[in-house]
């Protein structure tokens, strides 16, 4: 049962996952979920790290993640992991925020926050917003302490100045640009119809003695960068460089759902893409080194590589479901003098025979930088294996492009020997099997 604005209901749970969700449609703005850790006596963040987000996904303290998007049913949701019982004690409350990019909440329909059970699954609470129009920016609820125990407020207060003022709002610093303050105009010179006289010398008064030297100031954090980089076909390539997402590591995350209504390949056919059983998508990775050495990451085979020895790529597991969490690549940016190249893709291994009908969303978040993100689009043609994107070191610049290229492999041919016939990687490959 949805709750009406203001009003509370106790949280018995421990652990709960706050789903932020809306409808999907053409000219739906994205929406982003956050969270901010306030302290009890301040209503304020102690510090900027108190702000969770897609571009500082993790607290110190482990207790709140967030966890990403996740598509279903023709709706989208966004997650926020909290364990109530690592919440730090001087904590009072965790507001729990939306943001829209590239439009305001009016555009965006069936807006709702849901508090779930982590481990039963059970609906803890929910908000549906009603009144939204200009803002870009709401505080849909917040869980807070009461009497040692916890509750979730709905609260479904807007804002007009999207994340930057919400955050603001709250004490976090955000990383804008700044407008250079106006310079005065010089004053006019003096008119002098005489040169003039020297005046007698003065006696100098001895100088003081130096100050003691004192300790300097702590540096400030850094301010908090609310930007995030959408690749698309008309703007496919990004510059790590440039965003200061070269060091430290990034993370590659696949998540997928399967539509509800079958369209393309299939349909021209004039039936529906088989998808049965668990569908069983894989991550992977063809890498070249510097030094000429090549190979791949991948569950097939047990090849998961490593973070900090060559390839400097790590396959985090095997995830069958496409859910929350889905399949995960980590690069270590800082060995990315040893790259020269990799390629990142996917392949079936069961549950569908095509991508056709299949929604996948692709999210590279580098450790210092703004996540990148871009979907695949609608697969038209037989195909078992898309590359995802192409990261190039071109000995000045790492750069990222998307590609999103379905391929169709040959008869008797491999997934992942083709995207090396694609790339001209030149490999040998022989039959693998997790």
């Amino acid at each position: 049962m949805s709750m009406l604005k203001g009003a509370n209901t106790p949280v018995a749970a421990q652990r709960v996952r706050v789903e932020l969700g809306w409808r999907q449609g053409p000219s739906v703005p994205d929406v982003d979920a956050s969270a901010l850790l306030v302290d009890a006596g301040s209503g304020k963040v102690r510090s900027d790290a108190d702000f969770i987000f897609y571009n500082q996904p993790a607290h110190a303290s482990g207790a709140v993640r967030h966890e990403g998007k996740q598509n279903a049913a023709g709706g989208v949701t966004d997650v926020i992991g909290v364990d109530l019982t690592g919440v730090e004690p001087s904590i009072g409350k965790i507001v729990l925020a939306a943001s829209a990019d590239g439009g305001s909440f009016g555009q965006v329909p069936g807006l709702y926050i849901r508090v779930v059970d982590a481990v039963s699954g059970a609906e803890v609470a929910r908000y549906e917003s009603q009144d939204a129009s200009v803002e870009t920016a709401f505080v849909l609820g917040e869980l807070y302490r009461r009497q040692g125990a916890w509750k979730f407020r709905a609260v479904g207060q807007g804002y007009s100045t999207g994340l930057a003022g919400l955050a603001t709002d709250f004490g976090i610093t955000v990383d804008e640009p700044q407008q250079p303050a106006p310079q005065p105009a010089p004053a006019p010179a003096p008119r002098v119809s005489a040169p003039p006289v020297a005046p007698p010398p003065v006696a100098r008064p001895p100088a003081p003695p130096a100050p003691a030297p004192v300790a300097p100031a702590p540096a400030p954090t850094a301010p908090v960068r609310l930007s995030k980089v959408t690749l698309t076909k008309e703007t496919p390539t990004v510059s790590l460089t440039k965003q200061g997402g070269t060091s430290g590591t990034m993370r590659v995350n696949l998540n997928w759902q399967v539509r509800k209504q079958f369209k393309g390949w299939g349909a021209k056919l004039g039936r529906a893409i088989a998808v049965h059983g668990d569908l069983d998508l894989d991550l992977c990775a063809l890498y070249e080194l510097v030094d000429g050495s090549k190979g791949v990451v991948q569950a097939l085979g047990n090849a998961f590589g490593a973070l900090h020895q060559p390839p400097f790529i790590h396959l985090d597991g095997d995830d069958r479901t496409g859910g929350t969490s889905g399949e995960n690549l980590t690069i270590n940016l800082d060995h990315q003098q040893y790259f020269r190249r990799i390629v990142i893709f996917v392949t079936i291994y069961e549950g569908a025979r095509s991508f056709a009908d299949l929604d996948a969303h692709v999210t590279l978040q580098p450790q210092h930088g703004a996540p990148i993100e871009f979907s695949l689009g609608e697969c038209t043609v037989p195909s078992t294996v898309c590359s995802l994107a192409l990261i190039t070191n071109t000995g000045s610049d790492l750069v990222v492009q998307r590609e999103a290229r379905f391929l169709v492999p040959e008869r008797g041919v491999s997934p992942q020997r083709t995207v090396d016939y694609t790339y001209g990687w030149g490999m040998n490959w022989t039959p693998g099997r997790k």
